[in-house]
């Protein structure tokens, strides 16, 4: 049975329990809950039962089976991705002019292209400033641009949602990592607001993420070897380059190690099953091989509509994905589902039935082992 909470549950559960990766679906709500440098904290007592705190978490008591449902019409499956209609490689089209762009400008080139044409009112995007990752909420086409470098800190990113639909926006489209983009589906089910459009997110393009870094270990690890200030941007290249790069203001890079970066990765990143943001309407990832280039998954009829208008109308440059490149994403979405599942398990969070012990994900038993079992081969 699917259990409710309220902030204290929350606050025991996930965040002092380091399972909190700072998606900021909780921030903004109320004035209870903040985020400061990549820590969420709780800063007054409330003495609510249940609230929408809990209810949108998507690190405790999270219903694959209801999400599904609700967002594909079907239950949750063991693929390792997710439900979806195609799959592609694609880069920014010609419309998308001379833009300065991360890895194939996919993302970038959706969110302008919708924005442009008013099927948004607004986007949510992360911004930053130095290292540190910045919520913000763009209206302007233009201003996708400045937000189209990648940030490989934790964000409370969705706390710029809450205040986006507070302040009265509707159709906004949020660009998201996949525990956002599953509290954004918490969202949906259990309802946003209670006015007249209950779901005032039109858009959810969702990031691949095999991990994010704790900002504050991160920042400290920087300050050890150069100054912070003169970090211009920071590259983690696909498979096999093993590296983050780091380039400065003064024109020099900076290659660390991942095994390094690694370790600054938080706990919570280790019980997260899904690598390629599965509750989403398109998902983009960067193409292994290829960092010109972007995977590409369309999930949603929503989706699919709005990547077809953008290739026609020079927005998207859009082709078949190799065989291999499908099959490794493969691999490596089974291979994370898998080691999240069960440690999960093995510490007792799936399917809680204990009155005092809340699950971090419940999905039927059935389905479970199908996964673990079909990952054999993904060690």
């Amino acid at each position: 049975m699917l259990k409710k909470g309220g902030p204290y549950e929350l606050l025991s559960d996930v965040i002092e329990s380091d399972l909190c990766i700072g998606c900021g679906a909780c921030i903004d709500l109320c004035p209870y809950f903040k985020s400061y440098r990549g820590k969420t904290a709780m800063l007054f007592p409330c003495t609510s039962s249940e609230g929408k705190c809990f209810a949108y978490c998507p690190k405790i008591e999270v219903d694959l089976d209801e999400l599904s449902l609700h967002y594909f019409e079907a239950p949750y499956n063991a693929d390792p991705l997710g439900y979806y209609r195609s799959i592609h490689i694609s880069k920014a089209g010609r419309e998308m002019g001379g833009a300065s762009f991360q890895a194939g400008g996919t993302v970038s080139a959706i969110m302008y292209y919708a924005l442009k044409k008013g099927y948004l009112d607004g986007a949510v995007l992360t911004d930053s400033e130095g290292l540190l990752p910045l919520p913000c909420f763009v209206t302007q086409p233009e201003d996708v641009l400045r937000c189209s470098t990648s940030k490989y800190a934790a964000a409370p990113t969705l706390s710029a949602l809450n205040r986006a639909i507070r302040d009265g926006y509707g159709r906004i489209g949020v660009v998201a990592t996949p525990c956002q983009a599953q509290a954004m589906a918490l969202m949906r089910v259990k309802g946003i607001e209670e006015k007249e459009d209950p779901n005032p997110v039109h858009l959810v393009v969702g990031l691949f993420c095999t991990w994010s870094l704790d900002f504050r270990a991160l920042e400290d690890f920087m300050k050890e070897r150069i100054t912070t200030e003169s970090i211009e941007k920071i590259d983690i290249p696909p498979p096999p380059a093993e590296i983050m790069k780091v380039y400065l203001t003064n024109g020099a890079k900076l290659e660390i190690p991942l095994d390094e970066i690694r370790e600054l990765v938080p706990e919570s990143c280790s019980y997260c099953y899904d690598m390629t943001a599965e509750f989403s309407d398109i998902s983009v990832g960067v193409l292994e091989g290829r960092p010109d280039m972007n995977t590409l998954i369309i999930r949603t009829e929503r989706g699919q509509r709005l990547i077809e208008e953008a290739i026609d109308e020079g927005y998207l440059i859009v082709d078949e994905i190799p065989e291999d490149a499908l099959a490794h994403l493969t691999w490596a979405a089974g291979r994370k589902k898998k080691r999240a599942l069960t440690k999960a398990r093995d510490g007792g969070m799936i399917n809680t039935i204990d009155e005092d012990k809340r699950s971090i994900v419940r999905l039927r038993t059935e389905i479970l082992e199908k996964i673990l079992v079909a990952s054999q081969g993904c060690e």
